[in-house]
């Protein structure tokens, strides 16, 4: 696929998210997408056959460690830039995907979320081991490290769509974060 496609499906996945957050994984069309990018129908079905491919598409895009650890990158600046990114996310109600995450989830798509979850599970083990090898990081239990930052996240994700939180909310997630692994 040429730059020019893949700019075209990344413009797509963008204006996708934004429509999921906003509405849910159950009200969005693709003709809401094509209204939202500029696409014709048969330009945007000429990337995906539908909503849930596009969806299950943008759940697959992973926040990308693997190629900074290899790089020799402290431990700590990867962490750091992980929790600015969950605090952002955090503070934005609009931009959240729990809604559409959980509909999806209901239409049987749990083997999909049990995936995900699983990457995601590996993704933090993964840099909570690197920056244990490089010292930045106490001692911990990886696994058990690793399920309390997800579940942790995914709730506070989840009641931001009916609870407001104010900035301290975010700021303890992070800290809390801080706090399991480094020797502040």
């Amino acid at each position: 696929m040429g730059k020019k496609s893949e700019n075209t499906k990344e413009k797509i996945r963008r204006q996708a998210y934004r429509l999921f957050a906003e509405k849910g994984f159950k009200e969005v069309t693709m003709t809401d997408i094509c209204e939202r990018t500029g696409l014709s129908r048969g330009g945007l079905y000429r990337y995906y056959s539908g909503t849930a491919q596009i969806f299950s598409e943008i759940l697959s895009e992973e926040y990308v460690i693997a190629d900074r650890i290899e790089k020799g990158e402290s431990a700590r600046a990867i962490l750091e830039d992980m929790l600015e990114a969950i605090r952002s996310e955090i503070m934005e109600k609009e931009l959240s995907l729990s809604l559409a995450i959980y509909e999806y989830a209901n239409l049987g798509n749990e083997d999909f979320f049990a995936d995900v979850n699983e990457r995601a599970k590996r993704r933090w083990m993964s840099l909570l081991n690197y920056g244990m090898e490089t010292k930045e990081f106490k001692k911990v239990d990886a696994g058990r490290v690793s399920d309390v930052i997800l579940y942790y996240y995914q709730g506070l994700r989840m009641w931001s769509r009916v609870i407001s939180f104010d900035g301290q909310v975010a700021d303890h997630y992070v800290e809390t974060v801080k706090q399991m692994v480094l020797d502040c």
